[in-house]
């Protein structure tokens, strides 16, 4: 199985992730790590912070002439904006944030110390970790990929649209919308946002394509691998609320008009001609695209702060001000693909084995001739 820990703080020298249970001989470029980490660093909404970082990430370990020897990797991508013991004492807990609990957790007398570890700027090396993940996946022809649907309200349309449209729209997008015109209505409301120094939030959506029926298991409530992605998007800094592909509609309508119809032809076996489930049927996948959604709160640190109490005097004051985005939608996306990954990969690991990759391969086309024969 696989499992990974990040470290690192938002100012600190670096961020760092270690990944075990790769399996060997999985072909890893730092480019294609850096190419996903890139893209995190896009999106119409961003702050200054991504104006000074070029984030690139160093393989430290596991890793020989470009392909996994099977011991754990290490990740390590350094920050340039790196002066955490030069920044001023924060005293004013900003609302929404992970400051006040923090520092009354950690008994800490400057927030600082709890902000700068629960700051977004960890997924950097979450990214990283799943960019892996994802070379894994491709291996086995599983893609996954994002797009936003909703920015402060304003709602794309994309129904109907292909894996391949939504992943080639959604490219081209500042604010990685599928929907051109959607796209252009959220920019303006971003730029609102900007010049009455507040915050927006959003939705985005992560689709994984290729996946095969039988991931995850309906046994034992923490062997669902539903519940296993929806906590990975909950994970993300600013996630409020997650569904699966209907989500929360199911509760407006009839079972006839939920539960997707099953057929079969000889050429593709069992199938379905709608995706209501999102791909799952009981936590475990159902072998349609996987479809899951997560609303993104606005970001808590506005450039004209809402009231807040000093730690020390307990007076009110307004809150801190730090560094920080109109939006990161479009980057939650990203994100989000990332750790859609790591339990993609874990939960194919944790079905199919193997310590190296042609061993993995092996398991897997067993089992697809097992399927074909079903």
């Amino acid at each position: 199985m696989l499992r990974f820990l990040t470290s690192g703080e938002s100012h600190g020298r670096c961020l760092v992730a270690i990944l075990e249970g790769m399996v060997a001989g999985l072909e890893v470029d730092e480019k294609e790590v850096n190419a996903e980490l890139a893209r995190r660093q896009m999106g119409y909404g961003r702050g200054g912070r991504m104006a000074i970082e070029k984030d690139e990430a160093q393989i430290l370990s596991g890793v020989r002439f470009k392909k996994t020897i099977g011991s754990p990797i290490a990740l390590l991508v350094p920050n340039k904006d790196f002066k955490i013991n030069d920044l001023p004492v924060v005293k004013r807990p900003r609302p929404g944030h992970a400051d006040l609990v923090g520092a009354i957790k950690y008994e800490r007398e400057d927030v600082r110390d709890v902000l700068e570890r629960a700051s977004a700027r960890e997924t950097v090396a979450r990214v990283a970790v799943g960019a892996v993940c994802r070379i894994f996946l491709k291996a086995f022809g599983i893609e996954v990929t994002s797009h936003v649907v909703v920015i402060g309200g304003v709602q794309a349309r994309t129904e109907g649209l292909s894996f391949e449209e939504v992943k080639r729209r959604s490219s081209l997008s500042p604010v990685r919308c599928a929907d051109e015109d959607a796209g252009r209505k959220m920019m303006r409301l971003i730029d609102r946002a900007k010049q009455t120094k507040d915050t927006v939030g959003g939705v985005f959506e992560v689709i994984a394509r290729g996946v095969p029926v039988g991931l995850g298991s309906f046994v034992h409530y923490d062997r669902r691998l539903s519940a296993k992605l929806c906590a990975a998007l909950a994970s993300i800094q600013a996630v409020k609320g997650v569904e699966i592909g209907m989500g929360f509609k199911v509760s407006e309508t009839f079972g006839r008009r939920v539960h997707d119809e099953i057929f079969h032809n000889r050429k593709r076996g069992f199938y379905r001609k709608t995706n209501n489930a999102g791909g799952f049927e009981g936590g475990v996948t159902n072998g349609e695209n996987l479809v899951l959604r997560a609303a993104v709160k606005p970001y808590s640190t506005l450039m004209s702060p809402l009231r807040s109490v000093n730690i020390d005097t307990k007076k009110e004051e307004p809150a801190a001000v730090e560094r920080s985005d109109v939006t990161a939608v479009p980057a939650c996306g990203v994100i989000g693909e990332a750790m859609a990954a790591f339990e993609l990969a874990n939960s194919f690991l944790e079905k199919f084995g193997g310590d190296s990759l042609k061993e993995t391969q092996r398991n897997f086309m067993g089992y697809k001739k097992q399927i074909e024969k079903f």
